[in-house]
């Protein structure tokens, strides 16, 4: 994408009554005025609260939003030139449940109170593998603690993914910490247990990958 289709983006989203896009002062020092209160003040309703972390295009979030108009879809990503897309879809096709909120996921507990979120999707996150990135993956130690902050004490993590090394990170990691794993899936579209929305939508890139013949993993699960 060239630098002037990405100002153009910039620009548009600013205009989209569904993109929040705070400034990381704002959101470290505290004066986040969603907060707390994302149903009551960006919603306007009392709907469960979904985030999906790394939204990219915002394909997901706007396919779980139209599959699940009782619930509220909230796509997090830093890069607002991809979510441009997912966010003028839902405005063209009037979706008042999905919005989009540009910041790193490593704030997730300073742009969420506690207990605020009912579920967590993550789909098809960059996997990391060299050694020294393992802090910036998704499903590590650390970021699984800031998810149980902001999840309520019932509340899901889904994890979608082609890579059979984050599938396997993940695994291991929960069941040597503990965590409630309740489903876990290495093949998806090859299980007919397989849930409507891990199979009903499907990503401009999931699509790639099933055309290659890569296998799409599942793990559901429960921070303890």
């Amino acid at each position: 994408m060239g630098s002037k289709n990405k100002l153009k983006r910039f620009k548009e989203n600013e205009t989209f009554s569904n993109v929040v896009q705070p400034t990381r002062e704002e959101v470290v020092e505290g004066e986040f005025p969603y907060k707390g209160n994302w149903r009551k003040d960006f919603f306007k309703n009392d709907k469960p609260l979904v985030l999906e972390l790394g939204c990219g295009k915002g394909e997901y979030s706007v396919g779980l939003a139209k599959a699940y108009p009782e619930k509220n879809f909230l796509g997090i990503d830093i890069k607002g030139a991809r979510f441009w897309r997912g966010a003028k879809t839902a405005l063209e096709e009037g979706l008042d449940n999905v919005g989009f909120l540009r910041s790193q996921i490593e704030l997730i507990d300073l742009l969420f109170a506690e207990n605020e979120v009912d579920e967590i999707w993550i789909t098809f996150p960059d996997p990391q593998i060299k050694y020294k990135r393992t802090k910036h993956r998704m499903t590590n130690s650390e970021f699984l603690q800031k998810y149980k902050k902001v999840l309520k004490p019932e509340g899901v993590v889904n994890l979608k993914t082609d890579s059979e090394f984050m599938h396997g990170y993940t695994l291991g990691l929960l069941h040597g910490e503990g965590h409630e794993i309740l489903q876990a899936n290495h093949d998806v579209y090859k299980n007919e247990y397989s849930p409507k929305e891990v199979v009903g939508i499907q990503t401009f890139y999931e699509k790639q990958y099933l055309e290659r013949g890569k296998p799409i993993t599942y793990i559901q699960f429960r921070i303890k």
